[in-house]
């Protein structure tokens, strides 16, 4: 009997220990729902067509291959559609030797030089992309053409949607693990251009380095 109450005495809790206990799961179970709140207080949140969010663009919005790019100014985006085996706009879209086999499909790129962050021009007179605060440039699908550049444009991920809204295809990473063009399904009739998903440019050679006339 001794021994049944000695172990029964170091078994058993107190009424104010187990009060305590109690107070002690609620402050916890209290501060994991207050922290639960204030990060989906604090995380940004964008509706669609503001910058940070997704974009939605009708098909019939995109440039023809090659062509000059299409500007979506609240996105902060070029859209630009690109064939490196196509001869429309070659002096917009040439390949080069350090090119992979073709270079095809839509991309979405970021309208921030690579630099120092100023907001590079289309240049319809040169057929390409130009920085006016430090000289950098860049080719139609936004790799760099010269410095002071570190690295081709910025990408957007996109997204090709059917009639219904269905997912058709999406960008896929590539090259430095850059968004890469999106060839778009023949029934796609609108893209979704995440501006909340950008992905660096690729830092390959500079395109007037393989011409032999950089500056």
């Amino acid at each position: 009997m001794a021994e049944n109450a000695e172990t029964n005495s170091t078994t058993c809790i107190t009424r104010r220990e187990f009060l305590y206990y109690v107070w002690g799961a609620s402050m916890a179970l209290f501060t994991a729902q207050f922290t639960g709140l204030f990060v989906w207080f604090a995380l940004p949140k964008f509706r669609e067509g503001e910058f940070g969010g997704p974009f939605p663009v009708l098909r019939d919005r995109l440039p023809g291959v090659n062509d000059p790019p299409v500007d979506v100014p609240d996105g902060r985006f070029w859209l630009v559609n690109v064939d490196t085996n196509n001869t429309q706009g070659q002096e917009r879209m040439y390949r080069v030797a350090d090119d992979p086999e073709r270079i095809v499909g839509v991309a979405a790129l970021y309208k921030v030089c690579t630099h120092l962050g100023c907001i590079y021009k289309w240049t319809p007179t040169a057929s390409r992309f130009e920085c006016p605060c430090h000289g950098s440039k860049y080719r139609l699908d936004g790799r760099r053409i010269e410095s002071p550049a570190p690295r081709s444009i910025d990408r957007f991920h996109i997204t090709a949607l059917d009639a219904d809204g269905n997912e058709l295809a999406q960008s896929e990473a590539g090259r430095d693990d850059e968004w890469l063009e999106l060839v778009i399904p023949d029934n796609a009739v609108a893209l979704r251009v995440n501006t909340g998903n950008k992905r660096d440019g690729t830092v390959r050679g500079l395109l007037c380095e393989l011409f032999d006339n950089c500056p």
